[in-house]
């Protein structure tokens, strides 16, 4: 396993050595839930978008497994140079394409308005302490860069009154309705969904979809509906 560090001991993304394309840690499992809410075969003609490179985990993941064209925003060079060199992270190509750029500046761009199906939001800074872009107008411009179809996942991390707060303003850019959370982990990580488009799927439906995640990428989506329910009840 190799972990990687932004000068603390917190953790910014791990890596299996001998699955370096492999999810390491529940949390960042749950970020691909929105899996849950298209349709398996069109996956690999939709856009996945991160904002927050981490270890790369989510975008070898979106690019190399799932087949999708994959864009990342990160605005710390040192961090990709970190992936390239030692998590397996590839060059840019025609399916996968780094931005080096600040996020809150880059989604303000009306080229990526309405193109993204799957966006994951793990924004820290090196003390992990609480998310660095959280306020209602940046989850305003999130909802902005979704297609119809589209989900938002973001990590939240840190005290519950933090959580709170950042639900507050999610809930006030999409719509209570909107709105999904898995239990927290093990490690204080909450994932929180957002649909561009609120459906309520009923369970056995989303127990069928989990099936066959399950069986065609390996990720752990039956106990993910287990965990996962609507917010607004």
């Amino acid at each position: 396993m190799r972990h990687l560090h932004l000068g603390t001991e917190w953790i910014q993304g791990s890596m299996y050595l001998e699955d370096p394309i492999g999810l390491v840690h529940e949390y960042v499992q749950r970020m691909m839930a929105w899996l849950l809410f298209v349709e398996p075969d069109s996956v690999k003609e939709r856009h996945a978008m991160q904002l927050g490179l981490g270890a790369g985990s989510l975008t070898k993941f979106c690019a190399k497994e799932l087949r999708m064209k994959t864009t990342t925003i990160e605005l710390n060079p040192k961090v990709l140079h970190a992936c390239r060199g030692w998590f397996k992270l590839p060059a840019d190509n025609a399916l996968m394409q780094v931005v080096l750029a600040d996020a809150a500046q880059e989604i303000l761009n009306p080229k990526w308005w309405g193109t993204v199906d799957a966006l994951q939001v793990d924004l820290y800074d090196h003390e992990a302490a609480a998310p660095v872009l959280d306020s209602l107008p940046f989850y305003n411009h999130c909802r902005r860069l979704l297609s119809p179809e589209g989900s938002m996942t973001v990590n939240l991390f840190g005290r519950a009154s933090s959580f709170e707060r950042s639900v507050e303003k999610m809930t006030a850019a999409f719509g209570k309705e909107a709105m999904w959370a898995f239990k927290p982990t093990r490690e204080g990580n909450t994932v929180v969904l957002a649909q561009h488009t609120p459906s309520r799927p009923k369970r056995e439906a989303l127990m069928a979809r989990a099936n066959i995640i399950e069986a065609r990428w390996g990720l752990p989506a039956d106990k993910w509906v287990r965990v996962f329910k609507p917010l607004s009840g």
